[in-house]
């Protein structure tokens, strides 16, 4: 991936963050503009209370949104990145992608450029980790699809034949002692998560799989390497080894 896909992924996310806070601003004062004359028939403070209640949540919606967009943009980590990044998770990003594929933006374009934030969140939050408490986390279509041995629960059932990539990523696991496992699906990853009780998640997949785990898997803090589909999606898909391997120097103590 060059700067320039980077700078437009980064630019696509912060303009629907804006986006969606303008939209849930709007929605708010709405809320208190539309049945401010039946409220009135109330009580006489009735619509000033709440507009004060819904101009809490207008200054909480744009300072959110605001704080995320600083985070993104400052030279230095802000002192509440976490929150920033559950903020992103759990609420912006399905209102992301509902107001995205409104504006014509397609899910994959929305995704990507998800993942791309919630890495850079995520490399300013943490620090560095023993290789004990790094998980590299893959997905089974790596596995040569004409492989019949399993290795979801055990991935040193591996021949190292070198016909698919786990043989390369063996190598990697050996070499920087880090974890290593192979998830068919969101059940299993978070059973491996809470037996290895990580600091760090390295998870390799493809978008949509990598948006969804990070949700599934937060507040554990999860980097994502996209996978590689010369055969479509599912099927003898390949890791970027230089990638996976910048990414695991990155968090790694020593």
């Amino acid at each position: 991936m060059d700067k320039a896909e980077r700078s437009t992924r980064k630019r696509l996310f912060i303009g629907l963050i804006a986006g969606t806070c303008l939209a849930l601003s709007i929605f708010l004062v709405l809320l208190w503009v539309v049945p401010y004359v039946g409220l009135r028939t109330i009580h006489p403070a009735a619509p000033w209370v709440l507009g004060a209640v819904l101009t809490v949540l207008l200054l909480l919606v744009c300072g959110a949104g605001l704080g995320l967009v600083l985070s993104l943009i400052s030279p230095r980590p802000l002192p509440l990145a976490r929150r920033m990044r559950g903020l992103t998770v759990k609420l912006l990003l399905p209102l992301m992608s509902l107001l995205g594929r409104l504006l014509g933006f397609s899910k994959e374009e929305i995704h990507l450029s998800f993942i791309k934030v919630n890495n850079e969140l995520v490399n300013r939050e943490l620090g560095r980790f023993p290789a004990g408490k790094i998980l590299l986390l893959m997905p089974h279509c790596l596995q040569n699809s004409h492989c019949d041995m399993r290795l979801t629960y055990n991935i040193d059932n591996c021949k190292r034949c070198g016909r698919c990539p786990i043989t390369g990523l063996l190598a990697l696991r050996d070499r920087y002692g880090v974890n290593l496992a192979i998830a068919t699906g969101g059940t299993i990853a978070r059973r491996i998560v809470v037996e290895k009780r990580p600091g760090v998640i390295i998870a390799v997949a493809c978008y949509r799989d990598l948006s969804s785990g990070i949700q599934d898997t937060y507040p554990m803090p999860v980097y994502g390497v996209l996978n590689e589909r010369p055969n479509g999606p599912c099927l003898d898909t390949l890791v970027p080894l230089d990638r996976l391997e910048a990414a695991l120097e990155r968090f790694l103590k020593n």
